[in-house]
């Protein structure tokens, strides 16, 4: 047994200093998981890496998917700050591998460097702010996590692009050292807490082993199925077994393990259940839509990649005001099951929407079916997260914080690859040429029919995908129909406190 440990609330002027810092450090992580996008092709041009280009963001991806859940328990046992400073540390001297690399090797290598530090930076924000703000006063606290998350799938590509055509791409690296080090310094000197004992730290070796195992499977089963090879190639069924057995001797090992890696005992929780199941639902609609449409406003509507960017600002304000109004609503009532159910609904009516798109649909209306996908979004996305960490006992919010970003990380790898896949083949056998052979530039260049008929191969290919996305969200509903609405706590727990019977 360890001695209690009360959570110590900062002041409001030191917890603002200290969430900006964490922003700092979470806005660097999510941007270098989209900021190479537009930048790939000049990278591996220069590096001379066609052949490796997946790795580029499977490597970060895979690193960052595959810590989450070491550092949730890690926090819970040795704290949060040892965590966040060291997280940081590696994330920097991966920027630096990165900026210096002279192959795609070494970039490569940078990449999953980088991955490894960044994997804890979601879970330490959301732990810290659980940590020292009340479960009903917490979700206007993580309303700016959601905003980081939109401004940075929406600003990374763009950055990527103009770094790339200005300074170079290097500078995605080297833009990390001083902001990054910004945010070092402010959680060295502004995060502070009560000690923990770590006498009864016996690391889950296996489960972590086995953990890895089975998410590197999944990962390369979402990125290869159907793309690099054929879904019933000896790879990708190779590839499922391994995730499957690998699954498998985790539960074993987790139900065995002194201190596991993902307590199984989370999951007996029926609102910790069905919060967690509805994130990975969302994760899986929302990145799988966000990820295709910037690609689907250059090809069918003409826009050129900034007024496509700009037009995808709709769904980061629904994503926005959502996210604040759903926060408030919370802290003055406590209640959150309607919001969640709501935020479920409204994503499946605008997935249904979006797959009623043509060529001909007016800019402005796409524009309102993207606002209603970010409104439902953000009624949901940052209140789950608290409904996580209510649902579970003190000493184990940063292990549950960690396995729902965990799962929602496995959620946008399906989500993208899955839709990824379906839009590719669907568009190879409606185009009387590669895709890859055609850019928007090239497209604008085009005769007008010769251009329309691009634009409806692009939507015929894409717009259905919408559609089947739809039952994904209805599952999250009956899931969260099941949710039973615990009471929000309205102090600050200790770490010894006893989770609610269920």
């Amino acid at each position: 047994m360890t001695a209690p440990v009360s959570a110590v609330a900062p002041t409001r002027a030191r917890l603002r200093l200290l969430l900006v810092a964490l922003a700092l450090a979470l806005l660097l992580s999510e941007l270098d998981q989209t900021v190479f996008a537009t930048a790939l092709p000049t990278v591996v041009g220069e590096l001379d890496g066609v052949g490796d280009m997946l790795w580029v963001n499977t490597a970060y991806v895979l690193a960052g998917t595959v810590t989450m859940p070491l550092y949730g328990r890690l926090s819970d046992l040795i704290g949060r700050r040892p965590l966040l400073l060291a997280g940081l540390l590696v994330f920097l001297a991966g920027s630096v591998v990165g900026g210096l690399a002279p192959s795609m090797a070494v970039l490569i290598t940078a990449r999953t460097v980088q991955g490894l530090g960044a994997g804890g930076m979601i879970i330490l924000v959301q732990a810290v702010v659980a940590d020292a703000v009340p479960a009903r006063e917490r979700a206007a606290y993580l309303s700016a996590v959601a905003a980081v998350f939109a401004v940075a799938a929406v600003l990374g590509p763009v950055l990527g692009g103009w770094l790339t055509e200005g300074p170079g791409w290097r500078w995605a690296f080297w833009v990390n050292l001083p902001v990054g080090g910004l945010a070092l310094v402010a959680v060295a000197v502004l995060l502070h807490e009560p000690p923990r004992n770590r006498a009864r730290l016996r690391p889950d070796v296996a489960g972590f082993g086995l953990l890895t195992l089975a998410v590197t499977a999944v990962v390369l089963l979402a990125s290869w199925a159907g793309t690099r090879f054929a879904w019933g190639s000896p790879a990708v069924l190779g590839l499922a077994v391994v995730a499957v057995l690998a699954t498998a001797a985790f539960v074993a090992v987790e139900r065995r393990a002194a201190e596991p890696v993902l307590p199984l005992s989370l999951f007996a929780d029926r609102t910790f259940r069905a919060a967690v199941l509805a994130g990975l639902a969302m994760a899986v609609a929302m990145f799988g839509t966000v990820g295709y449409l910037p690609t689907y406003l250059q090809m069918v509507t003409g826009l050129g990649p900034t007024a496509a960017g700009l037009a995808m600002l709709s769904l980061v304000a629904g994503i926005g005001l959502c996210t604040v109004g759903s926060a408030r609503l919370v802290r003055r009532t406590g209640r959150y099951r309607t919001l969640t159910l709501l935020g479920s609904v409204l994503t499946a009516v605008a997935l249904a929407l979006l797959a009623t798109l043509t060529p001909a649909t007016p800019l402005p209306l796409t524009a309102g079916y993207l606002f209603g996908l970010g409104a439902g979004i953000g009624c949901a996305w940052e209140v789950l997260v608290v409904v996580v960490q209510n649902s579970s006992p003190p000493s184990l919010v940063g292990t549950a914080t960690a396995a729902n970003s965990f799962l929602r990380e496995i959620g946008v790898c399906l989500g993208s690859a899955v839709v990824g896949a379906a839009f590719t083949s669907r568009l190879a056998r409606a185009l009387p040429v590669t895709p890859e052979d055609l850019t928007p530039e090239r497209v604008r260049l085009l005769p007008p029919e010769a251009r329309a008929g691009v634009a409806t191969a692009y939507n015929d290919a894409l717009t259905p995908v919408f559609g089947w996305l739809v039952p994904v969200m209805l599952l999250a509903v009956l899931a969260l129909v099941a949710l039973r609405e615990v009471p929000l706590r309205s102090i600050l727990a200790t770490m010894e406190e006893p989770a609610e019977e269920r």
